[in-house]
């Protein structure tokens, strides 16, 4: 039972510990949060487009080669 009481322990403290760190944490804005979100889809499609012209490129190199 003692076992169970330490182990209950530890979790309240580890969770008041954690609402202690989140309290420090400095949240985005929703706009800080768009932008940045725009900014990730703008590099994904970017580097989506380079990876499958590269990979046509590639294909075509094969083709030739290989007959």
């Amino acid at each position: 039972m003692d076992k169970v009481k330490l182990i209950v322990q530890k979790i309240k403290e580890f969770l008041k510990e954690a609402q202690v760190e989140l309290k420090k944490v400095t949240w985005p804005t929703p706009r800080q949060t768009a932008a940045s979100t725009a900014v990730v889809i703008v590099v994904v499609i970017i580097i989506s487009l380079f990876l499958a012209l590269v990979d046509f490129g590639l294909a075509k190199v094969i083709r030739s080669v290989l007959g």
